[in-house]
């Protein structure tokens, strides 16, 4: 096994690599298109084969051109909405590379069609605890979907399991089901009643995103 973490300071974004060692084979989560050369060099010192790109969300109407920069990897990519070069994925969906496999989870709500991807002790969940993290968006789409998927998906699998987020500039990038669940502060104390009315007040507050013209 093979596992890498990426870290973006400014942002807070975050991106991971995880491999069979063995078989050189990997998987991408999250990947930006502005670190391509930093990942290509990754995959090329230890000889991979990237067999998957999978996205937890996406904001492809702030940065149209990510998914084409992405396609230069040569992997298949999976996000929860269909698109040009772009396979969905569905909850229980098996994703192998070498001997290993992801599993999807379908978690909407930070995004309409947010996917987490379970591996082994470990789930990739994007922006779902992030609640205003997120630099390009500051509020949930749907926030009753992330109270469900919260609530009813990552808050009842096993209390050890890692949860691995997207975005962490003021948080901490890996905790477990446990300390989520018991410490979160948004979805640990809050009645669900409680929490929509926080959403529908950070929603009211929160600032335009801004289109990402940075060069891809």
């Amino acid at each position: 096994m093979y596992f890498r973490i990426l870290h973006d300071d400014t942002s807070g974004e975050l991106s991971y690599l995880l491999a069979d060692a063995d078989a050189r084979e990997a998987v991408l989560v999250d990947p930006r298109a502005q670190d391509l050369p930093v990942l290509q060099s990754l995959l090329a010192e230890r000889d991979l084969r990237l067999r998957w790109v999978l996205r937890t969300h996406q904001h492809d109407d702030l940065a149209p051109q990510e998914c084409a920069a992405l396609a230069r990897l040569g992997a298949s990519l999976v996000q929860g909405q269909a698109g040009a070069g772009v396979h969905a994925a569905g909850q229980g969906d098996m994703l192998a590379f070498g001997n290993e496999v992801v599993s999807v989870l379908a978690t909407p709500g930070h995004t309409p069609n947010c996917r987490s991807f379970a591996w082994r002790d470990r789930v990739f969940c994007g922006g779902l605890l992030g609640v205003d993290a997120c630099p390009h968006q500051p509020y949930p789409a749907q926030p009753e979907a992330l109270w469900d998927s919260v609530r009813r998906c990552l808050f009842t699998l096993p209390d050890e399991t890692l949860l691995f987020v997207g975005h962490a500039r003021h948080a901490q990038a890996v905790t477990t089901v446990l300390q989520q669940r018991r410490w979160h502060p948004w979805f640990a104390t809050l009645s669900r009643d409680e929490f929509l009315t926080r959403m529908a007040a950070l929603r009211a507050h929160a600032p335009t995103p801004e289109p990402d013209l940075a060069p891809h």
